[in-house]
């Protein structure tokens, strides 16, 4: 199985011109990117990825009132930059169980009609804010997978997760994609993964990152993705 790193661009703003260039450069696979704020960029940025010979992962950022018009519009947009996979950051905490059942059944249907892997992204303030929220959605839908960034657990949880854990032992089995980032107890991301201090939390997500990776090989999987 290949692992394929990708390079985000949030951190920059939204801006992905003059970037793509030096994502090439230091020999990433590919870009997670949300589509260009202008949808008339959406064109020209296709063409530099494909210029490039970079790949891509579409994230989406479902809204109120209406989570799944707002999946539903921002998919069938992003599906139309011919992402590899699309990353969401889907319905909202404070939505009732029901509420996010019902989004998650319509994003199902909305990944079979596009034909492109859709990972529903553990994110502190969305639906999969903990494991054990997580789990509940993941029992009822066999199909549905995710996009691990475990770290925000640990701002929402104030705690490690736990491979022991059988709700974090069942969002290892669901995840396709990877965030690399590596959260401590009360928050989402170490100042500094090198430092002596952190070792015991980059251990940990290595850890996690690996059995994601082990699961992806035994299902069959040619390829990982991972945002580094």
């Amino acid at each position: 199985m290949q692992l394929n790193g990708y390079k985000s661009l949030w951190e920059w703003n939204g801006s992905w011109e003059g970037k793509l260039e030096q994502i090439a450069a230091a020999g990433y696979y590919g870009v997670e990117y949300i589509p260009p704020a202008n949808a008339k960029d959406d064109t020209q940025f296709r063409q530099n990825l494909d210029d490039m010979n970079l790949s891509f992962i579409a994230q989406v950022v479902t809204r109120s009132p209406n989570h799944i018009q707002s999946f539903r519009e921002q998919v069938l947009r992003a599906a139309e930059l011919r992402p590899d996979l699309i990353n969401s950051h889907s319905a909202a905490d404070r939505m009732s169980a029901d509420e996010q059942l019902r989004l998650f059944e319509a994003a199902l249907r909305v990944e079979q009609e596009i034909g492109i892997p859709i990972a529903q992204e553990t994110h502190r303030g969305r639906a999969f804010f903990t494991p054990w929220h997580t789990a509940v959605v993941l029992r009822q839908l066999p199909a549905l997978t995710i996009g691990a960034d475990f770290s925000h657990w640990c701002a929402a949880c104030e705690s490690m997760p736990s491979p022991q854990d059988e709700d974090v032992q069942l969002s290892i089995a669901r995840a396709i994609h990877i965030h690399g980032r590596v959260g401590y107890p009360e928050g989402p991301q170490v100042s500094d993964p090198r430092a002596p201090e952190f070792a015991v939390h980059v251990e940990t997500f290595i850890g996690l990152w690996l059995s994601i990776c082990q699961h992806r090989f035994n299902a069959g999987a040619d390829t990982m993705t991972f945002n580094a």
